[in-house]
């Protein structure tokens, strides 16, 4: 096979989450304008910063420009490190009863005097557009409306682009954080996959991943997901940024995946970056308009 075939080959099995989230946006920019002009009703996200933390202060000013460009209201909080726990409760039993606001995020992680947990089991479930309280887990988990988590609400938007029909598809989620790993696992069975968690203390792991049709990497551990660990064919979600350095000196991202071995025998697999990441904000718009229309008694546009 030439090279180019080879390139072509490799291109055709790219999961492009950049290009997916963009069409996502517009989308649920066009939904906004709807209810707009229909309802009068302007969704509003307030995010809540504290702390200079550098990766933090790049993410919510990505998650202000794409609120307002989905022609949502963004209300942006930033308060300093050394804010107190009662404050930061405060200001966000403050947003819980703020009519305008419809979606509450608070920038993990949080100053090590401040108990996250705390902080967001303080949060409104029906504004908890990060999908992380306890009231949307246990709603997740028993089949019920709620909001998800926007990683992987977005795996499983990619997947079905993908695959269409999940149902009888075997996924192995590695990974069992509550951000990631076990929702995922929700979702995929809501999909009607059969579902199984793998983790650092599962037997065999390789052969493990190798029963997947579906695999979701999301273990932050860099490239430890080998190509030999994967099914000819299968479907490869990798969650993973891991930032390390290169044999030129410079960082780079990479994935949990070791994305060259697994391309050539995957069926499918999200790159790092501009495969998996892209898509968490363009949840996080999404959700936020389906809290702004549940708020409203009205039915969520099918994005």
């Amino acid at each position: 096979m030439s090279d180019s075939a080879q390139a072509e080959k490799i291109a055709e099995k790219i999961i492009d989450g950049k290009a997916f989230a963009a069409g996502l946006r517009e989308r649920v920019g066009a939904a906004v304008a709807k209810l707009n002009a229909e309802h009068g009703l302007t969704p509003g996200l307030a995010v809540v910063l504290v702390g200079e933390d550098p990766a933090s202060q790049v993410y919510v000013r990505n998650k202000a420009k794409q609120t307002k460009e989905a022609g949502m209201a963004s209300f942006e909080h930033r308060l300093p490190d050394t804010t107190s726990q009662e404050e930061l409760l405060a200001l966000v039993k403050q947003l819980n009863e703020d009519p305008s606001v419809h979606g509450i995020l608070v920038q993990l992680p949080l100053p090590k005097q401040i108990d996250s947990a705390a902080v967001l089991d303080t949060i409104d479930p029906a504004k908890d557009v990060d999908g992380f309280h306890v009231i949307n887990a246990g709603r997740l988990a028993t089949g019920q409306d709620a909001l998800v988590p926007c990683t992987p609400l977005g795996c499983l938007m990619l997947l079905k682009d993908r695959l269409g029909d999940l149902s009888g598809k075997h996924a192995v989620v590695l990974g069992r954080s509550n951000i990631v790993g076990k929702p995922m696992a929700q979702l995929l069975l809501g999909a009607n996959c059969t579902v199984t968690i793998a983790h650092s203390r599962t037997k065999d792991l390789p052969a493990e991943c190798r029963r997947a049709d579906i695999l979701v990497a999301a273990v932050g551990r860099p490239e430890m997901v080998r190509g030999d660990w994967i099914a000819p064919g299968a479907t490869v979600i990798d969650v993973g940024i891991n930032r390390i350095e290169g044999a030129d000196g410079k960082n780079r991202l990479v994935g949990d995946v070791a994305f060259e071995e697994a391309v050539k025998v995957a069926g499918a697999i999200t790159p790092v970056p501009g495969g998996v990441g892209p898509m968490t904000i363009a949840c996080l718009l999404a959700n936020t308009l389906t809290a702004a229309c549940r708020a409203k008694g009205l039915p969520a546009p099918e994005l």
